[in-house]
């Protein structure tokens, strides 16, 4: 008898998009899957920034609750909202391949000035509610002004149409998964070297039962190891900096050809002071987390 496979998931658009791209694969495995749409913390408080939010797990908590009660076989997360800390109990049991990690800057065509950093001219209001965001963008374009904006991904990009801003910042891979029809914008992708994502960014986790071997197994089956290599690095610059989806850091892995790791970071203590930047490159994995992590808490070192 084959194993019905029951999905955990948040219910936005994209949050749907990614459990039914597992589901799909599963499915092509030949296992019976059904979804479960789970409303989180984040989903429930769209007045606040993260910043303004307490703890960690936003997205991610009330789904790892329903997995360790067995009304679900796996929980599907955007990596970038996990917390580096597993529950006890859960593990990570693989990852999607990576899409895009760049973030995106969607500026209103009215508002789009060539002579000017990105196309934004001193004063424009630019959306984000990642405290990361924030301080790259002021980094990068000093004379901008940047206002909250909470939502999924269709409601942010209504709001640049609808509401006072110039233009907005979003994850690269979120608007191709969804594909969204952005041509009367001006968009500019962000280099990931100058404007780092988050850790993880880009990639989904597939999140387990840590005592069930069957499950392991079975998402295994779809599990990405070029993905673990990047976001290993990068998730353990994080949890040694103590952080969570709210941390104003960036950590980008890049493997070349030859199996070279390139690693980018960002960090500032909150949006307006200082911002952080490293890069190092090195043959091999070992140690290179915490030589990030050391420069970034270290500059000049």
């Amino acid at each position: 008898m084959r194993r019905l496979v029951m999905i955990g998931t948040r219910g936005s658009k994209l949050a749907l998009w990614q459990a039914n791209k597992v589901k799909t694969e599963l499915e092509a495995l030949n296992f019976i899957c059904e979804l479960k749409i789970i409303k989180t913390q984040g989903d429930k408080i769209q007045n606040l920034g993260f910043d303004k939010l307490e703890g960690k797990g936003f997205f991610t908590k009330e789904i790892e609750d329903a997995l360790i009660a067995k009304r679900i076989d796996v929980a599907v997360h955007s990596l970038k909202d996990l917390p580096t800390d597993q529950p006890e109990g859960l593990a990570i049991g693989g990852l999607s391949e990576r899409a895009t990690p760049n973030d995106l800057l969607i500026i209103n065509q009215e508002s789009y000035s060539a002579d000017h950093t990105l196309g934004l001219a001193p004063g424009a209001v630019v959306g984000t509610s990642s405290v990361r965001r924030k301080a790259q963008i002021l980094h990068l374009a000093p004379e901008v002004t940047v206002q909250d904006l909470r939502g999924n991904v269709p409601t942010r990009i209504n709001k640049l149409s609808t509401e006072n801003y110039d233009a907005i910042i979003l994850a690269a891979a979120g608007v191709e998964r969804l594909d969204i029809d952005l041509t009367q914008y001006k968009t500019v992708l962000l280099n990931t070297q100058e404007y780092v994502p988050a850790p993880g960014q880009g990639v989904v986790a597939y999140q387990v039962r840590a005592e069930d071997k069957e499950m392991r197994r079975i998402i295994g089956l779809i599990h990405h190891p070029e993905s673990a290599k990047q976001t290993n690095i990068e998730r353990t610059v994080l949890k040694m900096m103590s952080g969570g989806c709210q941390m104003p850091l960036g950590v980008h892995c890049e493997l070349d050809k030859a199996g070279n790791y390139h690693v980018s970071g960002a960090y500032s203590q909150d949006a307006n002071k200082e911002l952080i930047k490293v890069r190092l490159s090195q043959s091999t994995s070992h140690n290179l987390a915490v030589l990030i992590t050391e420069r970034l808490q270290k500059p000049g070192k």
